[in-house]
Protein backbone atom coordinates (compact mmCIF):
# COMPACT_ATOMS: atom_id res chain seq x y z
CA UNK A 1 0.00 0.00 0.00
CA UNK A 2 1.57 3.25 -1.08
CA UNK A 3 2.44 5.59 1.68
CA UNK A 4 0.29 8.78 1.69
CA UNK A 5 2.18 11.98 2.15
CA UNK A 6 0.29 15.05 3.33
CA UNK A 7 1.60 18.58 3.25
CA UNK A 8 0.38 21.12 5.75
CA UNK A 9 -0.04 24.62 4.32
CA UNK A 10 1.57 27.35 6.32
CA UNK A 11 -0.56 30.26 7.49
CA UNK A 12 1.37 32.44 5.05
CA UNK A 13 0.54 30.17 2.09
CA UNK A 14 -3.13 30.03 3.08
CA UNK A 15 -3.26 33.83 3.21
CA UNK A 16 -1.66 34.09 -0.24
CA UNK A 17 -4.12 31.57 -1.71
CA UNK A 18 -7.11 33.33 -0.19
CA UNK A 19 -5.87 36.68 -1.43
CA UNK A 20 -5.46 35.28 -4.93
CA UNK A 21 -8.99 33.85 -4.89
CA UNK A 22 -10.38 37.17 -3.66
CA UNK A 23 -8.71 39.20 -6.39
CA UNK A 24 -9.66 36.65 -9.05
CA UNK A 25 -13.32 36.81 -8.05
CA UNK A 26 -13.20 40.59 -7.78
CA UNK A 27 -11.72 40.88 -11.26
CA UNK A 28 -14.29 38.48 -12.66
CA UNK A 29 -17.09 40.47 -11.01
CA UNK A 30 -15.72 43.74 -12.36
CA UNK A 31 -15.54 42.28 -15.86
CA UNK A 32 -19.16 41.13 -15.65
CA UNK A 33 -20.21 44.60 -14.44
CA UNK A 34 -18.49 46.39 -17.31
CA UNK A 35 -19.70 43.87 -19.90
CA UNK A 36 -23.29 44.01 -18.66
CA UNK A 37 -25.89 45.79 -20.73
CA UNK A 38 -26.63 48.40 -18.10
CA UNK A 39 -23.07 49.64 -17.51
CA UNK A 40 -22.28 52.58 -19.77
CA UNK A 41 -18.79 52.74 -21.17
CA UNK A 42 -19.56 56.05 -22.77
CA UNK A 43 -18.19 59.01 -24.67
CA UNK A 44 -19.61 62.41 -25.52
CA UNK A 45 -18.73 62.64 -29.20
CA UNK A 46 -20.73 65.74 -30.09
CA UNK A 47 -17.79 67.31 -31.97
CA UNK A 48 -16.67 64.09 -33.70
CA UNK A 49 -18.79 64.59 -36.80
CA UNK A 50 -17.48 68.10 -37.29
CA UNK A 51 -13.86 67.00 -36.86
CA UNK A 52 -14.20 64.24 -39.45
CA UNK A 53 -16.12 66.47 -41.87
CA UNK A 54 -13.18 68.86 -41.71
CA UNK A 55 -10.81 66.08 -42.73
CA UNK A 56 -9.44 64.78 -39.43
CA UNK A 57 -8.54 61.09 -39.56
CA UNK A 58 -8.23 59.45 -36.15
CA UNK A 59 -5.78 56.56 -35.91
CA UNK A 60 -5.49 53.47 -33.75
CA UNK A 61 -2.11 51.71 -33.78
CA UNK A 62 -1.20 53.83 -36.79
CA UNK A 63 -4.25 52.85 -38.86
CA UNK A 64 -6.81 55.48 -39.77
CA UNK A 65 -10.40 54.55 -38.90
CA UNK A 66 -13.72 56.21 -38.18
CA UNK A 67 -13.68 57.58 -34.64
CA UNK A 68 -16.75 55.62 -33.61
CA UNK A 69 -15.20 52.38 -34.89
CA UNK A 70 -12.10 53.00 -32.77
CA UNK A 71 -14.19 53.57 -29.65
CA UNK A 72 -16.30 50.48 -30.36
CA UNK A 73 -13.17 48.36 -30.75
CA UNK A 74 -12.09 49.40 -27.25
CA UNK A 75 -15.31 48.48 -25.46
CA UNK A 76 -17.33 51.69 -25.69
CA UNK A 77 -21.06 51.01 -25.88
CA UNK A 78 -22.76 54.40 -25.36
CA UNK A 79 -22.51 57.81 -27.03
CA UNK A 80 -23.74 61.09 -25.63
CA UNK A 81 -24.79 63.84 -28.02
CA UNK A 82 -25.79 67.37 -27.07
CA UNK A 83 -28.53 69.29 -28.82
CA UNK A 84 -28.73 73.08 -29.07
CA UNK A 85 -31.96 74.79 -30.11
CA UNK A 86 -30.69 77.05 -32.92
CA UNK A 87 -26.89 77.24 -32.76
CA UNK A 88 -25.27 80.09 -34.66
CA UNK A 89 -21.68 78.77 -34.65
CA UNK A 90 -21.57 75.33 -33.04
CA UNK A 91 -22.60 72.35 -35.17
CA UNK A 92 -24.97 70.64 -32.73
CA UNK A 93 -28.35 71.29 -34.33
CA UNK A 94 -31.05 68.67 -34.88
CA UNK A 95 -29.97 67.54 -38.36
CA UNK A 96 -26.31 67.15 -37.35
CA UNK A 97 -27.20 65.29 -34.15
CA UNK A 98 -29.53 62.86 -35.92
CA UNK A 99 -26.79 62.06 -38.44
CA UNK A 100 -24.28 61.32 -35.66
CA UNK A 101 -26.86 59.21 -33.81
CA UNK A 102 -27.48 57.17 -36.97
CA UNK A 103 -23.78 56.43 -37.36
CA UNK A 104 -23.58 55.36 -33.72
CA UNK A 105 -26.69 53.17 -33.83
CA UNK A 106 -25.38 51.35 -36.92
CA UNK A 107 -22.40 50.25 -34.83
CA UNK A 108 -24.58 49.11 -31.93
CA UNK A 109 -24.07 52.06 -29.58
CA UNK A 110 -26.77 53.16 -27.17
CA UNK A 111 -27.59 56.85 -27.27
CA UNK A 112 -27.89 59.49 -24.54
CA UNK A 113 -29.40 62.79 -25.74
CA UNK A 114 -28.31 65.91 -23.84
CA UNK A 115 -30.78 68.81 -24.14
CA UNK A 116 -29.14 72.15 -23.44
CA UNK A 117 -32.36 74.15 -24.02
CA UNK A 118 -30.15 76.95 -25.33
CA UNK A 119 -28.53 78.08 -28.58
CA UNK A 120 -25.07 77.80 -27.03
CA UNK A 121 -23.41 76.29 -23.95
CA UNK A 122 -25.62 75.84 -20.89
CA UNK A 123 -23.69 75.08 -17.70
CA UNK A 124 -23.58 76.12 -14.02
CA UNK A 125 -22.34 79.60 -14.90
CA UNK A 126 -24.88 80.34 -17.62
CA UNK A 127 -28.21 78.95 -18.77
CA UNK A 128 -29.26 81.29 -21.59
CA UNK A 129 -32.69 81.20 -23.17
CA UNK A 130 -32.83 80.27 -26.85
CA UNK A 131 -33.31 83.41 -28.92
CA UNK A 132 -36.62 82.04 -30.18
CA UNK A 133 -37.99 81.91 -26.62
CA UNK A 134 -36.89 85.30 -25.35
CA UNK A 135 -39.73 87.48 -24.07
CA UNK A 136 -42.05 84.56 -23.32
CA UNK A 137 -43.99 84.35 -20.08
CA UNK A 138 -43.39 81.42 -17.76
CA UNK A 139 -46.50 79.62 -19.02
CA UNK A 140 -45.38 80.18 -22.60
CA UNK A 141 -41.91 78.84 -21.79
CA UNK A 142 -43.37 75.69 -20.24
CA UNK A 143 -45.38 75.13 -23.41
CA UNK A 144 -42.36 75.83 -25.61
CA UNK A 145 -40.19 73.33 -23.72
CA UNK A 146 -42.87 70.66 -23.99
CA UNK A 147 -43.48 71.17 -27.70
CA UNK A 148 -39.80 71.48 -28.63
CA UNK A 149 -38.88 68.35 -26.68
CA UNK A 150 -41.83 66.42 -28.11
CA UNK A 151 -41.11 67.46 -31.70
CA UNK A 152 -37.38 66.73 -31.55
CA UNK A 153 -37.98 63.32 -29.94
CA UNK A 154 -40.44 62.60 -32.77
CA UNK A 155 -37.70 63.52 -35.26
CA UNK A 156 -35.23 61.13 -33.62
CA UNK A 157 -37.89 58.41 -33.47
CA UNK A 158 -38.83 58.85 -37.13
CA UNK A 159 -35.13 58.64 -38.06
CA UNK A 160 -34.86 55.30 -36.24
CA UNK A 161 -32.66 56.66 -33.46
CA UNK A 162 -34.97 57.16 -30.50
CA UNK A 163 -32.65 57.92 -27.57
CA UNK A 164 -32.14 55.27 -24.91
CA UNK A 165 -31.69 58.00 -22.29
CA UNK A 166 -32.44 61.72 -22.18
CA UNK A 167 -30.98 64.52 -20.08
CA UNK A 168 -33.55 67.23 -19.39
CA UNK A 169 -31.06 70.07 -19.14
CA UNK A 170 -27.29 70.20 -18.80
CA UNK A 171 -25.57 70.72 -15.42
CA UNK A 172 -28.70 72.26 -13.93
CA UNK A 173 -27.47 72.78 -10.36
CA UNK A 174 -28.41 76.48 -10.71
CA UNK A 175 -31.52 75.85 -12.79
CA UNK A 176 -32.02 76.44 -16.49
CA UNK A 177 -33.50 78.96 -18.92
CA UNK A 178 -32.53 81.97 -16.88
CA UNK A 179 -33.98 84.10 -15.47
CA UNK A 180 -37.29 82.21 -15.42
CA UNK A 181 -35.89 78.92 -14.12
CA UNK A 182 -32.89 80.24 -12.19
CA UNK A 183 -32.15 78.71 -8.79
CA UNK A 184 -32.48 79.12 -5.90
CA UNK A 185 -35.03 81.90 -6.36
CA UNK A 186 -37.37 80.19 -8.85
CA UNK A 187 -37.74 76.56 -7.79
CA UNK A 188 -41.42 76.34 -8.71
CA UNK A 189 -40.73 77.61 -12.23
CA UNK A 190 -37.71 75.35 -12.60
CA UNK A 191 -39.64 72.24 -11.54
CA UNK A 192 -42.38 73.01 -14.07
CA UNK A 193 -39.81 73.42 -16.84
CA UNK A 194 -38.23 70.06 -15.97
CA UNK A 195 -41.65 68.43 -15.92
CA UNK A 196 -42.38 69.94 -19.34
CA UNK A 197 -39.22 68.38 -20.75
CA UNK A 198 -40.00 64.96 -19.29
CA UNK A 199 -43.59 65.13 -20.55
CA UNK A 200 -42.27 66.10 -23.98
CA UNK A 201 -40.09 62.98 -24.07
CA UNK A 202 -43.12 60.83 -23.25
CA UNK A 203 -45.30 62.56 -25.83
CA UNK A 204 -42.69 62.27 -28.55
CA UNK A 205 -41.70 58.63 -28.13
CA UNK A 206 -45.07 57.33 -29.34
CA UNK A 207 -45.11 53.57 -29.01
CA UNK A 208 -41.34 53.41 -28.68
CA UNK A 209 -39.67 52.35 -25.44
CA UNK A 210 -39.52 55.10 -22.85
CA UNK A 211 -36.04 56.61 -22.66
CA UNK A 212 -34.53 56.72 -19.19
CA UNK A 213 -34.63 60.24 -17.76
CA UNK A 214 -31.43 61.70 -16.31
CA UNK A 215 -31.07 64.72 -14.04
CA UNK A 216 -27.56 66.10 -14.53
CA UNK A 217 -25.66 68.28 -12.06
CA UNK A 218 -21.98 69.11 -11.59
CA UNK A 219 -21.33 68.14 -7.98
CA UNK A 220 -19.28 64.97 -8.31
CA UNK A 221 -17.28 65.46 -5.11
CA UNK A 222 -19.74 67.74 -3.30
CA UNK A 223 -21.97 65.68 -1.04
CA UNK A 224 -23.67 68.63 0.65
CA UNK A 225 -24.36 70.43 -2.62
CA UNK A 226 -25.75 67.25 -4.13
CA UNK A 227 -27.99 66.63 -1.13
CA UNK A 228 -29.36 70.17 -1.09
CA UNK A 229 -30.29 70.04 -4.77
CA UNK A 230 -31.73 66.53 -4.91
CA UNK A 231 -33.68 66.86 -1.67
CA UNK A 232 -35.37 69.98 -3.02
CA UNK A 233 -35.95 68.47 -6.48
CA UNK A 234 -37.43 65.32 -4.97
CA UNK A 235 -39.87 67.41 -2.93
CA UNK A 236 -41.54 68.22 -6.28
CA UNK A 237 -41.91 64.49 -7.11
CA UNK A 238 -40.05 64.89 -10.40
CA UNK A 239 -40.06 61.47 -12.13
CA UNK A 240 -36.52 60.62 -13.17
CA UNK A 241 -34.42 57.46 -13.32
CA UNK A 242 -30.72 58.37 -13.30
CA UNK A 243 -28.58 60.83 -11.35
CA UNK A 244 -25.91 62.23 -13.66
CA UNK A 245 -22.83 63.88 -12.18
CA UNK A 246 -19.97 65.78 -13.76
CA UNK A 247 -16.59 65.03 -12.24
CA UNK A 248 -13.49 66.95 -13.27
CA UNK A 249 -11.00 66.68 -10.40
CA UNK A 250 -9.60 70.22 -10.75
CA UNK A 251 -13.14 71.54 -10.14
CA UNK A 252 -15.02 68.82 -8.26
CA UNK A 253 -12.76 67.43 -5.54
CA UNK A 254 -10.71 64.32 -5.01
CA UNK A 255 -11.61 60.79 -6.03
CA UNK A 256 -12.22 60.11 -2.36
CA UNK A 257 -14.72 62.99 -2.30
CA UNK A 258 -16.44 61.42 -5.30
CA UNK A 259 -16.46 58.01 -3.62
CA UNK A 260 -18.17 59.43 -0.52
CA UNK A 261 -20.79 61.18 -2.64
CA UNK A 262 -21.49 58.06 -4.72
CA UNK A 263 -21.90 56.09 -1.51
CA UNK A 264 -24.29 58.72 -0.14
CA UNK A 265 -26.41 59.00 -3.30
CA UNK A 266 -26.72 55.25 -3.73
CA UNK A 267 -27.98 54.75 -0.19
CA UNK A 268 -30.04 57.92 0.18
CA UNK A 269 -31.90 58.07 -3.13
CA UNK A 270 -31.98 54.46 -4.34
CA UNK A 271 -31.32 55.54 -7.93
CA UNK A 272 -28.68 54.56 -10.43
CA UNK A 273 -25.81 57.01 -10.92
CA UNK A 274 -23.61 57.79 -13.93
CA UNK A 275 -20.53 60.01 -14.04
CA UNK A 276 -21.78 61.54 -17.26
CA UNK A 277 -18.92 63.98 -17.81
CA UNK A 278 -15.28 63.50 -16.97
CA UNK A 279 -11.87 64.12 -18.53
CA UNK A 280 -8.19 64.48 -17.68
CA UNK A 281 -5.28 66.04 -19.56
CA UNK A 282 -2.57 64.03 -21.29
CA UNK A 283 -0.19 66.99 -21.11
CA UNK A 284 0.09 69.77 -18.49
CA UNK A 285 -2.85 72.13 -18.38
CA UNK A 286 -4.82 72.19 -15.14
CA UNK A 287 -2.08 71.37 -12.64
CA UNK A 288 0.80 73.55 -13.74
CA UNK A 289 1.14 75.39 -10.42
CA UNK A 290 -0.24 72.80 -7.98
CA UNK A 291 0.20 69.11 -7.26
CA UNK A 292 -1.77 66.80 -9.53
CA UNK A 293 -3.59 63.64 -8.40
CA UNK A 294 -2.19 61.92 -11.50
CA UNK A 295 0.54 63.02 -13.84
CA UNK A 296 -0.76 65.13 -16.71
CA UNK A 297 0.76 62.73 -19.21
CA UNK A 298 -0.53 59.96 -21.48
CA UNK A 299 0.06 57.35 -18.78
CA UNK A 300 -1.36 59.56 -16.02
CA UNK A 301 -4.50 60.12 -18.06
CA UNK A 302 -4.93 56.35 -18.43
CA UNK A 303 -4.39 55.83 -14.70
CA UNK A 304 -7.02 58.46 -13.91
CA UNK A 305 -9.73 56.76 -15.96
CA UNK A 306 -8.78 53.33 -14.63
CA UNK A 307 -9.08 54.51 -11.02
CA UNK A 308 -12.25 56.49 -11.69
CA UNK A 309 -13.85 53.41 -13.18
CA UNK A 310 -12.87 51.41 -10.10
CA UNK A 311 -14.53 54.01 -7.85
CA UNK A 312 -17.76 53.99 -9.87
CA UNK A 313 -17.93 50.19 -9.95
CA UNK A 314 -17.54 50.07 -6.16
CA UNK A 315 -20.66 52.20 -5.63
CA UNK A 316 -22.92 50.39 -3.12
CA UNK A 317 -25.74 48.14 -4.30
CA UNK A 318 -24.48 48.18 -7.88
CA UNK A 319 -25.81 51.73 -8.35
CA UNK A 320 -22.76 52.97 -10.24
CA UNK A 321 -23.83 52.53 -13.87
CA UNK A 322 -21.07 53.97 -15.96
CA UNK A 323 -18.80 56.78 -17.12
CA UNK A 324 -18.89 59.13 -20.11
CA UNK A 325 -15.66 60.80 -21.22
CA UNK A 326 -16.26 64.33 -22.44
CA UNK A 327 -15.11 64.75 -26.04
CA UNK A 328 -12.46 62.06 -26.62
CA UNK A 329 -12.35 62.73 -30.38
CA UNK A 330 -11.91 66.44 -30.96
CA UNK A 331 -9.46 68.92 -32.48
CA UNK A 332 -8.18 72.31 -31.36
CA UNK A 333 -7.51 73.33 -27.74
CA UNK A 334 -9.71 70.55 -26.33
CA UNK A 335 -7.36 67.92 -27.80
CA UNK A 336 -5.44 68.10 -24.52
CA UNK A 337 -8.30 66.25 -22.79
CA UNK A 338 -9.06 63.83 -25.62
CA UNK A 339 -8.04 60.28 -26.47
CA UNK A 340 -5.78 61.29 -29.37
CA UNK A 341 -2.55 63.23 -29.60
CA UNK A 342 -1.83 66.19 -31.84
CA UNK A 343 -1.30 63.85 -34.80
CA UNK A 344 -4.63 62.12 -33.97
CA UNK A 345 -3.00 58.89 -32.80
CA UNK A 346 -4.80 57.01 -30.02
CA UNK A 347 -3.34 57.45 -26.54
CA UNK A 348 -3.03 54.77 -23.82
CA UNK A 349 -6.27 55.93 -22.12
CA UNK A 350 -8.30 54.34 -24.89
CA UNK A 351 -7.27 50.86 -23.70
CA UNK A 352 -8.71 51.09 -20.16
CA UNK A 353 -11.75 48.93 -20.92
CA UNK A 354 -9.97 46.44 -23.19
CA UNK A 355 -9.38 43.93 -20.42
CA UNK A 356 -13.06 43.98 -19.45
CA UNK A 357 -14.59 43.72 -22.90
CA UNK A 358 -12.17 41.71 -25.05
CA UNK A 359 -12.37 37.93 -25.01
Amino acid sequence: MPMQIRFRESAHMIAIRRRFIFWFLAAAFSARVVQSQDYAVGADVSFLGQAEQQGTVFKDSGTGKAGLEILKAHGYNWVRLRLFHTPAELPNNLEYTIALAKNAKKLGFKFLLDYHYADDWADPGKQPLPKAWQGKSHAELVRAVFEYTRDTIVAFRDAGVLPDMVQVGNEIIHGMMWPDGKLPENWDNFAELVYAGINGVDAGRGNGPRPKIMIHIDRGGDLQGTKAFLDKLNSYDVPYDIIGQSYYPWWHGSLNDLRKNLDFMAKEYQKNIIVVETAYNWRPGNYINKPAPFAESPEGQREFLDELNRVVMETPNGRGKGIFWWEPAVTGPLTIRGFFDDQHNALPVITVFDRFTRR
